[in-house]
Order: C-alpha cells, then structure tokens, then sequence
C-alpha cells in the first residue's frame, strides 16, 4: 500500500526503545535531525529570513491521537515544543493531543474512513500491523517508537505476600495458575480484542502452554476463568482493584487482587494520590512481552505536516524529553531498565525487571491466542464437515509419507483440545453416497464436548471419530448438496448466546453430477441466513486441488469467510483467524 514521501534531508534517528530484532517487515521511516536549525536562528538574526513578530503566527497545526497510557506525557511535551518555539521550516509546530483508545482508533482507520488525526501513538505496533496488512485501510507510515513498557502481574501487597513476592518467581502459566488455585485470589485483566496488554499477555499465555503436555487444555481452562473478570479496556481494569484495604473491598467478590498490567500503568496507579496502598509487581521469568508505542503518520498529509511530524518525534527523542517520559512511568532504551521507574511500579529484585523484553509474537500465534479467546469466552456451536473422498489419501509433502487424511486427523485434534466443556461439536464426514442416496454421513451429532453418555463424554466420541476418520476408495466429492444439508441443520439448531459456525473442510471441487449448481447453492445459503440468528460458513479449501475461489464465494453469501490451506497441519490456525474474523462481524 501507499506510503508517505518523506523529505530526503531527514537523517537517522536514535534512542529506539524497541529491541532491534523485530518480527514484522514495516516501513520504518527514517527520522530527522535537524542540523540546519541553529544556521536557521543565524539566518533569522541576520535578516536573511523573516518570519515576522513570531513563528506562533502562522504554526503548523498537528492532531495527535495517542493511547491514553502516553497522552498525558505527550502533551507536556507538546507544550514544551510549544514553549521552546521548536520550528520545522521556520514555522512553529502546534500538536494538540488526544488521548483515544488504540482499538477504536484502529477500527476507524482498518475501515478506510477519514480520520482528523496526522499522528498516531497507539500503545502497540499491534494496531499498525493491522491496518498495513489491509489493502483498503488509511494509509500508515511508522517512524519509530515513542516509548516502551514491559507487562507483568501487578498484585496488591497482601496477595503478593501469600505467593512469596518477591522472592519467588513465576513464569505465567504459573502466576495464572496460582490465581485459580486460590479463591481469595482473583486475576483481572482487559479484553484481548480490544487491549495490546491483554492480548500479549494471553498469547505468551497460550504459547507456553502449548510447550508442555495438557498445556492447551489447562490455558483454556484458564482464559475461561480469565474471561469472567475481563474488562473493556486498560483504564476500566485498573478500577476493578480494592478502593482500600479495608476488609470490605479486599473481599468484594467483584474486586481483582492481581491484574494483567503494564509497568506504565503500576507506576501511573501507584504514582496516584488516592492509591490507598500501592501494587506490587512480578515479572514472569520467561520473559515479558512490551508496549512499544509506535510513531505513526496517518493518512494524506501535506509536506509541511509530514516535516513537522517527524521534526516533532525527533524533538521526542531528545534527551530531555526521554526524561519527561521516564518521569511519567515509560522506558526510553533497550538498554536497560530505570531504577526509580520500577521501583515506583513496585518492582524489585530478584523479579527480573532488567530482562531482555520477549521478541514480539508470531502473527500465527497472536491469532491463535485470540481465536482461542473468542470460543472461549463466548463458548461456540460448531458442525465440522470433513471431505471424505478418495483423494484424502494422497501423500503430502514434508510429512513423512502421511496422507492428508492423516495431518487433518492431527490438526483437528489439535483445534479439539482449546475447546472447554461449554462448547457444542459436531462431526459429519461426505463423499459421495455415503449414506443411501446422500453424500454426507453424521458420524457425532453437535453437542456439548462435557456432556457425558454411558463412560465417556462428548469430547471422547468426538476425538475418537475424528481418529477413525478414513478416505472412502473411489469416494468422489459431493461438495454442495453435503454443505447445503449442513448448513439447514446448522441454522435450524442454532444456538442462542453461543458462536454459532459451520465449518466445511474440503481437498476438491463439486465431483456429483446430480447434486444442486454453485450457483443454486448460493441462493439457498442466502435464504437461510438469518442477521438475527447468524450462522458464518467457514469454508476451508485444503491442497492444491480445491478451489479457493469458490469456497469464498460460496461461505459469503452467509457472511462467512473462504479460507486456503496449502498443508492440512494449517487447519487449525486458519479455523481460529476464520472464527476470530466471523467474531469481529458478528460484533459490529
């Protein structure tokens, strides 16, 4: 996509609090240094340029909007670029700041609609990947980073106590773990949909857990319990500590004794006048993930704008503003941690404040962590419909000779274990004349996984099914009456308050000659879908064989998504990017 043309004088910044090794390919912008600035004072006292009684008079106007976490320290710095009458091109530069939620922020600019804003600081590159990965979103330029602030578990004294703090250290399937043990102990933390903090937080979550056996079940157990006592936003978390140390609030059952936090944000509680006691901070010893505030240039902006953008992040990286922001909680470098911040956050040795910050998340397992989040926290109802032809059998490459029957098999395993006792599964395979005249067979009817009949539960016939799963010899692909016949039980079951999805994986094309057209298909799917009582198709085309054309186009007329593996080990992250996606509609 587009990006900013940045003037050519503009030389390289420094004092990035970010570590250099970074995950995602951005257009990091280079920033300026103003070399000219003090021959430009020369110029000015000797005549040579006019500006006439002031620089004020004709200011370059900036609209800045910042994550709440940094508003404040940006606009004190404002007011002292304001003061000190930095100029960019012998003008002056007016920054105002607004402080707005990098969520919504996003949102507005991933739509492709106008913003007023020429400068963004959401608290994450999170967000700026999110719009740069969008053909259609508002142009965005990153220029470096703001600040940083590492995220750990803050804890009111007492509870920190009882776990040892801060002589013990924790990783943080630990931490999360000695929440639920204890039920004097309760952990809050923001909405990983709408909170960089909470979704960071949750993905090295989930990451560690799947390092260890039972690992995924025990981190869905977890969000579950995490997800009852989530708030919308940092802000909102924060209000759900004690208000006191009163018995009464330590032991309101609707106040959090532990929160997900930023560093930033223990400092900013615990800097605060009415913060009755302070918080106490852990630091998982396998490593914190980081805030890095990124500088960014949004939409079309004029040249004077886009110089005094970037004279105006230079001005940020001046040694005098780097200790304006450390006064307000943030770390300036990577090259250390400051004492005085973490000592005012409520950390201290042995934590292991001063640890390198974790490198940044795959963009698989940020989705997988939030595809995770999304059925956990609202408990999903899902039909998977699995291709049974004949072809399933055929080899796939850089597996050791397994079929793609078998690598599916694994995958859907796999995707089985993040499911919790809540949610509803289903399994139906097809071919073609499986079933009398059908191409399709129920082989486990959608029900709660915790339901129990005779000596095992749901999820045990489920995982024993999808281990049972076979390609069927000279089996074709009855691809749409299979996915029409689904879809009708899908709606016509449809479950109230739960993520409802049909998830339809197919390795070919339509192979029955006297099933229904594409093009019938999509009418019907259409008369089916109901706003009200929605039911998004997920329509994964697997190998490369199978159309992926045609799987979106089909899954769309039901609000639903097309999606293509190349390998079937892929199933299981593109189901939950495909439910997180159908999630995120199903919200607006």
């Amino acid at each position: 996509m587009g990006r900013h043309s940045l003037p050519d004088q503009y030389g390289a910044g420094r004092s990035d609090p970010r570590p250099r090794a970074r995950r995602r390919t951005v257009a990091i912008a280079t920033v300026l240094v103003l070399t000219v600035a003090g021959g430009t004072a020369v110029a000015v006292r000797s005549g040579l340029l006019s500006f006439g009684s002031s620089c004020r008079d004709n200011p370059v106007r900036l609209k800045l909007a910042a994550s709440p976490d940094i508003a404040p320290a940006l606009t004190a710095a404002a007011k002292r670029a304001r003061d000190d009458d930095i100029t960019s091109d012998g003008r002056c530069i007016a920054v105002t700041v607004t402080a707005r939620d990098s969520y919504k922020v996003a949102d507005v600019l991933a739509a492709g609609k106008k913003t007023d804003v020429q400068v963004w600081v959401p608290d994450s590159d999170l967000w700026v990947d999110r719009i740069t990965a969008n053909n259609s979103a508002v142009d965005v330029t990153p220029a470096g980073a703001v600040a940083s602030t590492p995220i750990g578990v803050a804890m009111v004294p007492a509870a920190a106590k009882s776990l040892g703090w801060p002589k013990k250290t924790y990783s943080w399937i630990e931490l999360a773990g000695a929440t639920m043990q204890d039920d004097s102990l309760k952990l809050g933390a923001a909405d990983p949909t709408r909170s960089a903090t909470g979704l960071l937080a949750l993905t090295q979550l989930t990451t560690t857990a799947g390092k260890i056996k039972g690992g995924d079940t025990q981190a869905a157990a977890m969000m579950k319990t995490l997800s009852q006592r989530a708030s919308d936003s940092d802000s909102q978390v924060v209000d759900t500590l004690p208000r006191n140390s009163s018995g009464a609030e330590q032991g309101n059952p609707k106040r959090n004794q532990a929160l997900i936090l930023s560093e930033q944000a223990a400092y900013a509680y615990n800097s605060s006048a009415d913060s009755d006691a302070g918080l106490d901070m852990f630091y998982p010893k396998d490593g914190s993930p980081e805030l890095d505030h990124p500088y960014a240039m949004t939409g079309q902006l004029t040249t004077d704008q886009s110089r005094a953008a970037l004279r105006f992040m230079n001005y940020l990286r001046q040694p005098e503003q780097l200790r304006l922001l450390q006064k307000y909680g943030f770390r300036t470098s990577g090259d250390g941690a400051p004492e005085t911040v973490v000592a005012e956050a409520g950390g201290i040795t042995p934590q292991p404040y001063d640890a390198p910050a974790l490198q940044p998340a795959t963009d698989a397992a940020l989705q997988e962590a939030l595809g995770t989040w999304t059925i956990t926290v609202q408990s999903a109802r899902l039909t998977t419909v699995v291709d049974a032809s004949s072809s399933m059998s055929e080899p796939v490459p850089g597996t050791g000779g397994q079929s793609r029957m078998d690598v599916t098999k694994a995958s859907l395993l796999q995707a089985l274990a993040t499911f919790t006792p809540e949610d509803e599964i289903g399994l139906w395979e097809f071919s073609t004349k499986l079933d009398g005249a059908k191409d399709y067979r129920v082989l486990v009817p959608t029900e709660r996984l915790g339901d129990r009949k005779g000596t095992g539960t749901q999820r045990d016939r489920l995982s024993s099914a999808f281990s049972s799963l076979e390609p069927v010899p000279n089996g074709a692909t009855g691809l749409y009456d299979t996915t029409l016949a689904a879809y009708k039980a899908a709606t016509s079951s449809y479950a109230k308050g739960k993520f409802n999805a049909l998830v339809v994986l197919t390795d070919g094309v339509n192979q029955d000659p006297g099933s229904i057209s594409r093009s019938e298909l999509i009418s019907e799917l259409r008369k089916l879908t109901d706003p009200e009582r929605p039911v998004p198709l997920i329509m994964i085309a697997v190998g490369p064989d199978a159309d992926k054309e045609e799987a979106g186009e089909i899954a769309r007329a039901t609000g639903g998504s097309g999606q293509s593996v190349s390998n079937p080990s892929q199933i299981q992250s593109v189901m939950l990017k495909a439910i997180v996606a159908a999630g995120a509609q199903g919200e607006d």
